[in-house]
């Protein structure tokens, strides 16, 4: 889907260029290779809709940074996305002039060198000196003048000044917090009512700052396969997860042959949720329905071999499919991964399978910390789409589902409209279908008791609370004929 629409919500980041031709000039002084890989970073992610997850790995490889310059140019980029919102708001101020009138790589240079001035320690000359060189490099001398006069504008208030005159010029209380926490107002209203909805609607704030804070590396070790490395710290939640040392993760990953990998502790339990609510009865079939790139269906795989069921993967995009196919290599089983639409998997595989995950495409709102670019990406009309899509895949997948058998609806959402909603209707479209009590089997594989709403049929895990992605979980279970 596409974001180009115009939205005063988010940041507009795809515009004309203003500037002429740069000719005979002389060449740039280098750039410090941690700011040149964030620069970069940024500007695909603004102007080529790249993901900065997928991206920043491979360019900090292809620089060869040191171990510090890789955790600064990770913070750099992270940070810079995570508050663009706000660091935009800061420059028009400083600048004088609408984001929209400034030229899209210069934008990016100024966002880079206020995440620097006002959220890092690094001193104001380097911010500015290292800004005005990355400006050289991608503007015009023009361009380069007006880089150095808003930073050093940026520069001569505090970080508590800045916050004061952002909020001060704010047109409404969701606007100052859409300001202040960087996110669109959408989204925080929906956050808002997500939380209402579980009586705590006094955790907004703490949910945004949360969505703003660097999230811990979290990976799982697949159970009965591996055992979690000696020095790492279990998980408070999962059985099966862990938290590193501190080194390198992708490489505990490699040297593993897959079998610790890096995953959201909110994922591993919504995968546990299914294989664990009731005991497995050798050769039952499974399925993961949507099931790319291929963390949750890797974690199936192990529970299926230890359990003696059998498991497929079906994931329609290509591209998709072969990550599946590459996650599920590290468990002996054999896993067909089919390529076919889910929505139609129901009507193909009728009462075909035991239990079933649909963890179904969505806006992705509860893995903002993770993907900070996506909250500009997504739009309220977006919502409708995906909640369109999520209907037909349950359905499909309520087709697919055996007398008896268990189904686990998850999203990386709080967006109502894409959990309790769809949950919802869905039971009342199928009246073969009977809500299991969710909560009661997440609390009683987790290694600590959650603090969860009232709501025993469906479990809303929140980066505030959990320290988890906001993962959505409902069990739906098939009355048996």
């Amino acid at each position: 889907m596409s974001d180009r629409r115009p939205d005063s919500n988010r940041p507009r980041t795809n515009r004309p260029r203003t500037n002429g031709p740069r000719t005979n000039r002389p060449a740039p002084p280098a750039v410090q290779p941690a700011r040149q890989v964030a620069y970069d970073v940024i500007a695909a992610v603004s102007d080529s809709d790249a993901y900065a997850n997928l991206l920043l790995p491979g360019r900090i490889a292809r620089a060869r940074l040191s171990t510090a310059d890789a955790a600064l140019a990770t913070e750099l980029t992270y940070g810079t996305l995570r508050m663009q919102g706000y660091y935009d708001r800061v420059i028009e101020q400083a600048a004088g002039r609408p984001v929209d009138r400034i030229d899209p790589p210069i934008l990016d240079v100024l966002r880079l060198g206020a995440h620097q001035l006002l959220s890092t320690r690094i001193p104001s000359h380097a911010a500015v000196n290292e800004s005005v060189a990355l400006a050289r490099m991608v503007g015009s001398r023009s361009a380069t003048g007006f880089t150095n006069g808003v930073l050093r504008e940026i520069g001569r208030h505090t970080p508590e000044e800045w916050r004061e005159r952002v909020a001060a010029d704010a047109k409404n209380e969701d606007d100052r917090l859409a300001a202040l926490t960087s996110h669109p107002t959408w989204v925080i209203r929906a956050f808002r009512r997500s939380l209402v909805a579980e009586g705590r609607g006094d955790e907004l704030e703490a949910l945004l700052d949360a969505d703003n804070a660097a999230p811990r590396v979290n990976l799982v070790a697949l159970p009965g396969l591996v055992d979690a490395p000696s020095g790492s710290r279990p998980d408070r939640f999962s059985p099966v997860g862990f938290t590193g040392d501190g080194g390198d993760p992708l490489g505990l990953v490699e040297s593993s042959g897959g079998r610790l990998r890096v995953q959201d502790e909110g994922s591993q339990l919504a995968a546990l949720a299914l294989t664990r609510a009731r005991p497995v009865r050798p050769g039952e079939r499974w399925l993961d329905l949507c099931a790319g790139p291929g963390g949750k269906a890797a974690l199936l795989a192990a529970e299926a071999l230890a359990g003696g069921a059998d498991l497929v993967a079906n994931e329609l995009i290509p591209a998709r499919a072969e990550l599946v196919r590459k996650a599920l290599a590290a468990v002996p089983l054999e896993v067909p991964v089919w390529e076919e639409d889910g929505t139609v998997v129901g009507d193909e595989h009728p009462a075909a399978f035991d239990r079933i995950l649909l963890d179904a495409p969505c806006t992705g709102l509860g893995a903002l910390r993770r993907r900070p670019e996506a909250r500009w990406r997504k739009e309220p009309k977006d919502v409708a789409e995906l909640s369109a899509l999520q209907t037909r895949l349950l359905d499909s997948a309520v087709g697919a589902l055996a007398p008896g058998g268990l189904l686990a609806y998850v999203t990386c959402s709080p967006h109502i409209a894409e959990t309790r909603s769809i949950v919802a209707a869905a039971l009342e479209r199928h009246p073969e279908l009977e809500a299991v009590g969710t909560a009661d089997v997440v609390q009683g594989l987790a290694g600590e008791r959650l603090d969860l709403a009232d709501d025993q049929e469906m479990v809303q895990l929140w980066p505030h609370r959990h320290l988890t992605d906001a993962m959505f979980i409902a069990l739906l279970a098939k009355r048996a004929e």
